[in-house]
This record gives C-alpha cells, structure tokens and sequence, in this order.
C-alpha cells in the first residue's frame, strides 16, 4: 500500500515544484495534443489552474500525480475545443493481460513523433505517454486519467499494438507551404532584426501589440513591448530564419558561434494586416524542442 501524501502548498512551494516539473508536463501535453506549440498553451492552463487551487487552501494528496491529473484534464479540454473527433474505447475486462516491463515498447514511445501519437485514441495516446514516455506506473496512471486499472490496461495494450503498426509503415507528410503574404512579411521582419534595425522592427507592431516570453514575462502595448527588442540588441549569440514548427510558421533562433546551426528557440508572430499583433518568443523554453517537428524555408 502507498502512503498517500497529504500537503497545503503555498504558492511559493507551489511554482519551485511546478519549475521542476515543467518540461515533464509539456512533453505529455504537447503529445497528448500533437503540437509543442498547443502543449504550452495546455502547460500554462495547467499552472493557472494549479495555482488557483492553491490560492483556495486545497489540500493536495500525491501532489505529482495531481499535476498531471489537471494537465490530463486541460488537454482533454484543448482537444474539445479543437473538435476532434476522440475515440471512445468500450471498457472490457482485459485485467488478465500482461504488463510487461515493455522496454522495447518504451522506446519505440519515447522515439515516436507527435504525429503518430495523434493517431492514437485519447485512451491510448494518454496511457502510451504517461507509462512509456514519463515512466508513470499504471496505478499512478489510474489517478493522473480517473480511469480503471481495466480500462488502463487496455488502452496501454492497444496503444502499443497500433504504434508498433504505425512504426513499421512510412510516413507520407506533405511539405508545409508559406503563404506569399505571410513569406513576404515575415522576411521583412526576419531581415530587419538580422540587420539589428530594431527602429524599424518597432515600427512594424501595433499599438496594441503583445508579447509573451514564454516562461519568463508578458508585455502589452507598443511602449512596452519595444523595451523587448533591446535585450536582443544586447546580445550576439542569435540569428533568425524563416521555418515551420509542427507545421506552423516560425522564425528559427539559432546561435551563429555554435556548429550545425542548431535550433534552440523560436518565435511565432501574428499579424494584422501590416503590423505585428502578438509575439510569441519560446527563447527559454528548450523543452518546446524536444518533440517539435522542425523545417527551414530556403531562401
């Protein structure tokens, strides 16, 4: 029998474990919603919502299992929203079947992309994840979905069965595309920051513009967001290209002194009509990296 862990966290403990615990987190909802980009999202909904029930007084039992719990349940919410189709698994008796320690099918977790993954059922992509990629047991996996050891089992079983299928065929993806005006701005705003004209970049945002550094601050307004591109100014270690990121157009942070070019950020920016409405720089959040989906456009 485990002990159960009962604690009242106060904010502080609570964000010090959340730190620990993030890319963790983001590696299961970025998998559970096929996106590093929608996992964040799923990330931040989680923490808003931890954060609130801390602010109650909850009392927290098994405090891990419970973080996970509410990230289950904000990535269920996301896929609602996104109205996928979710595949309900009728719930038999398989409590016989065998649960091997499975390390081949660990692996094979661990090094599917995302795109698979979202071939999955919810049921199965949710069990596959937390016991082959984090390493979850399967009663800690019970608690995380609210889900019997029976249904549990069944999902893990069959999730393995049809990853193992998916991983034994070729994938088909079809090259992302830029849109000519979306290409057009972009580089602009590509070329211009390479050229450290951080003048003329401020001159492209709105006066409602916002910023998100993911995992450090937001900003809102011109006045404020204009102070951002100076700490870029400060720096030499980045360079900027135009790419995709799990098949949505980004600009690749790459670090011009390290070999390969290899990519250790990136941002996403929305416009309206000419002028940049939102920023999204994921800079310092290196575990978005893991799972992602990466592409450069030539040129």
């Amino acid at each position: 029998m485990v002990a159960m862990i009962q604690r009242k966290f106060d904010r502080p403990a609570l964000e010090a474990m959340l730190s620990g615990l993030r890319p963790k987190l983001h590696r299961y909802c970025a998998r559970m919603s096929g996106s590093v980009i929608d996992g964040e999202d799923i990330v931040q909904e989680t923490l808003i919502k931890a954060l609130q029930a801390v602010d109650a007084s909850m009392t927290v039992e098994r405090p891990e299992q419970w973080l996970f719990r509410i990230a289950h349940n904000a990535a269920q919410d996301h896929l609602r929203r996104r109205h996928r189709e979710r595949s309900r698994m009728t719930e038999t008796d398989m409590t016989t079947i065998e649960d091997p320690s499975g390390s081949a099918d660990s692996r094979l977790a661990a090094a599917s992309g995302l795109r698979r993954f979202m071939q999955l059922s919810v049921a199965q992509r949710s069990a596959v994840i937390l016991v082959d990629v984090l390493g979850l047991s399967l009663h800690e996996t019970c608690e995380v979905t609210g889900a019997t050891l029976a249904a549990s089992k069944a999902a893990l079983h069959r999730g393995r069965a049809q990853l193992r299928l998916l991983a034994s065929q070729p994938e088909h993806v079809a090259a992302p595309r830029l849109d000519a005006d979306d290409e057009r701005r972009l580089r602009r705003y590509v070329d211009l920051f390479n050229a450290r004209d951080f003048d003329a970049v401020r001159a492209l945002i709105a006066e409602d513009v916002q910023l998100e550094l993911v995992s450090r601050l937001r900003l809102r307004g011109k006045a404020e967001v204009s102070t951002y591109f100076g700490n870029y100014d400060r720096v030499s270690d980045w360079t900027l290209s135009l790419g995709f990121v799990d098949g949505r157009p980004a600009i690749l942070i790459r670090n011009p002194q390290e070999p390969g070019g290899v990519v250790r950020g990136f941002m996403l920016v929305e416009w309206r009509d000419e002028r940049v409405v939102q920023i999204r720089d994921f800079r310092y959040a290196p575990w978005c990296l893991v799972d992602a989906e990466i592409s450069t456009v030539e040129g």
